[in-house]
């Protein structure tokens, strides 16, 4: 505890520095910018400007603290078009459009933005008091999970979706089986096999998560935004309570305290990320409220605040390994890992003696950033807010614009652009059919992390299927997944039972 004590001490040294404090205030507030952008989400933020920060010439504690500052700044900004727009900043923000956006469209926009800013402030703080504290143990545990344990937490992911997601569980489950379908399009990377690719060689690399996400979200909002206005029943959305109250801190308090904790965890393990963290926090917290669990997607406080502490909970988690063990636990921290390379800093255990101003001061700025982005965020809560007033005539092809040129500037395919197009009507379709759309990117993001470790598990054991019930950690997370998707038809069972 004195060590911690002693290098959280020297770190704040670093940290306080004015030149690294004005870093920390300028990634926070662009990281936030870049966030709110529909679709291009912290990787793709760091990544541009991560040359930006090489050239300026700063000294690697400081680029590292810039960079560090954009990247937890767009988990907090990727919100923001999830409430107001219904479209996710990133695949961690998928969730927060469950209860975020009904909440705006009942004009409670403020509100929502609110409660989602003390979320995300709550998991990431905690998420840097636990990495202070136990990241080199966590980081150690985490190495122990194999490619099979990974298959097995999947299976726990999905099974928490299909049976918490959407007033229809088989939607929800064929929702999710269209994400897993979408996510073997392409090459396969172990064969060199093409499939379901149709001779299309625009897609022989699968499909871009942007392209996904901006489709079935963004295109098809602006489908129903359109088909609303043209028979008339598009209505102005009132602005309403812009404010979080203490009966809503009161409420969420210990939803944001059990998923900052769940989605640290999670973030700690390499390769996992905010997606599945955002989805097993949201369907833990759905389960603890019993009864009330009707209330879910309609726009209930805890619905928002549970994705939110754990996605910003497990960005922070995924630099315990990448700091302890320079082993990157996204894809964000792999490209904050590149950057330590470029500065000649090699991460690792030894990190912390041999370095300690980058990896304590780093830390230690992780604590002023998550504060800087509270007190930057609430005070701007009124003017996002008021981004509902701009009439539909204005908003509908603003959303087109953000959509496409968020697409053309990450991944510069004009093919890309008609894919969008394509995902939107399809995605538009679904939900003329009230399917959610949440299953169907959540299926594809994860389908993609279940393939290459089922793979990887099979490799392994030379294709015997036994080494997925071969570890204590699978074997918990399977008897979990099961006990997910049967107790609620067993409760559901006596209470009828109980009826007659």
């Amino acid at each position: 505890m004195n060590e911690v004590l002693s290098g959280l001490s020297g770190g704040f040294g670093v940290a306080l520095m004015p030149l690294n404090l004005l870093l920390v205030l300028i990634g926070c507030f662009a990281g936030t910018l870049i966030g709110a952008l529909p679709g291009i989400g912290p990787i793709n933020g760091v990544a541009i400007l991560l040359p930006i920060a090489y050239s300026l010439g700063l000294p690697p504690e400081s680029a590292l603290i810039l960079l560090a500052g954009i990247y937890y700044g767009a988990e907090y900004g990727g919100r923001i078009s999830s409430i107001l727009l219904n479209v996710p900043g990133d695949a961690g923000a998928v969730m927060t459009t469950l209860d975020g956006n009904p909440m705006a469209k009942r004009g409670e926009a403020g509100r929502a933005l609110s409660i989602s800013a003390i979320a995300s402030f709550v998991g990431g703080t905690v998420a840097v008091i636990l990495m202070s504290l136990f990241g080199p143990f966590l980081a150690k545990f985490a190495l122990t999970f194999t490619p099979a344990d990974y298959v097995a937490l999947m299976v726990f992911a999905f099974a928490s979706l299909s049976s918490l997601v959407g007033k229809n569980q088989v939607k929800t489950v064929m929702g999710a089986a269209i994400g897993l379908m979408l996510a073997t399009v392409g090459i396969d990377a172990n064969t060199g096999v093409a499939r379901y690719t149709g001779g299309i060689p625009d897609i022989l690399a699968g499909f871009d998560f942007l392209v996904v996400v901006i489709g079935f979200f963004g295109m098809a909002e602006l489908i129903h935004l359109v088909e609303q206005q043209v028979s008339g029943k598009l209505k102005l959305l009132p602005i309403g309570k812009s404010f979080v109250s203490w009966k809503d801190l009161m409420q969420i308090r210990w939803t944001m305290l059990r998923s900052s904790i769940i989605g640290f965890v999670i973030g700690v393990l390499p390769g996992v990320g905010a997606s599945v963290a955002s989805a097993v926090t949201y369907g833990t917290e759905m389960r603890m409220a019993g009864e009330d669990r009707k209330k879910f997607g309609t726009g209930d406080p805890r619905g928002l605040a549970a994705p939110e502490s754990g996605n910003n909970a497990a960005a922070g988690g995924a630099m315990v390994p990448m700091l302890t063990l320079g082993i990157p636990g996204s894809g964000t921290t792999a490209i904050l890992l590149g950057a330590l390379m470029l500065f000649n800093v090699t991460p690792g255990p030894l990190m912390f003696e041999q370095r300690p101003e980058i990896a304590w001061g780093l830390i230690a700025s992780m604590y002023i950033g998550n504060l800087a982005l509270l007190v930057i965020n609430l005070p701007l809560v009124g003017l996002f807010a008021r981004m509902l007033t701009i009439p539909q005539k204005y908003l509908s092809p603003l959303i087109a614009v953000l959509a496409f040129i968020g697409v053309y500037s990450v991944v510069g395919n004009p093919f890309d652009l008609f894919l969008i197009i394509a995902f939107g009507i399809f995605g538009w379709v679904l939900r003329k059919l009230e399917f959610s759309l949440a299953p169907i990117i959540l299926g594809f993001v994860l389908g993609h992390l279940f393939e290459d470790n089922l793979r990887r598990a099979l490799s392994i054991s030379r294709g015997d299927w036994s080494i997925l019930v071969s570890s204590w950690e699978s074997i918990g997370l399977y008897v979990m997944a099961v006990l997910i998707v049967a107790l609620p038809v067993i409760v559901g069972l006596r209470n009828r039972r109980k009826a007659k």
